[in-house]
């Protein structure tokens, strides 16, 4: 398989030349499964919900959106056609949610093991802010996490980057986005999310 045929099928791109020897090049992506933090991780409750969420945006979804723009289209002019142009504007948003989460679940780790002893994806940790009497307690993990109780601390954020690895009474500093201001944490406690 060429690198012009994977980047067409996967819409991405490497720099030109042969490809490599050894180079394996993945016939049937889907989602890891390992305890890195490279990749996004994702509950097996979160992938399952994102996987429901491709098929119907790329199924049902689709096939509304399109009846939609054929319902518009008997209108009128398309030109000055707001139900129109409603329309094709949704169906912009519905193909980029899919291309976003079909790349995104391709790259998944699929976090289903977790340790209470250190803080990774998966896990709940509690965290005393500088100054602050009472603890909060995140989930740590993706974006696309969800959950009913716990906020999501996002692993590539500048906090989760620096609770990474950490274990109860550790305490880490980070450096503030918005401000740059550098503050500091203490792990009070680190549980599974079970």
């Amino acid at each position: 398989m060429t690198a012009e045929v994977v980047a067409a099928m996967t819409g991405h791109s490497r720099r030109p030349g042969p490809d490599p020897p050894n180079a394996r090049i993945p016939t049937t992506p889907g989602p890891l499964r390992s305890s890195p933090v490279e990749g996004t991780h994702l509950s097996p409750q979160a992938h399952q919900r994102l996987q429901e969420e491709v098929g119907w945006r790329s199924g049902p979804r689709r096939s509304e959106i399109s009846q939609w723009i054929e319902r518009a289209r008997e209108h009128g002019d398309i030109k000055e056609n707001a139900d129109y142009d409603a329309a094709k504007n949704e169906q912009g948003h519905n193909e980029a949610r899919i291309r976003h989460l079909e790349g995104l679940l391709r790259s998944a780790v699929i976090v289903d093991g977790t340790s209470d002893d250190h803080v990774g994806p998966g896990v709940i940790v509690g965290i005393l802010m500088d100054g602050d009497d009472a603890p909060i307690e995140y989930l740590v993990g993706s974006i696309e996490e969800r959950h009913e109780t716990y906020d999501v601390l996002s692993v590539s954020s500048p906090l989760g980057k620096a609770l990474l690895g950490a274990e109860v009474g550790a305490v880490v500093s980070y450096e503030a986005p918005r401000t740059g201001k550098r503050l500091s944490v203490e792990v009070v406690g680190i549980r599974s999310l079970d």
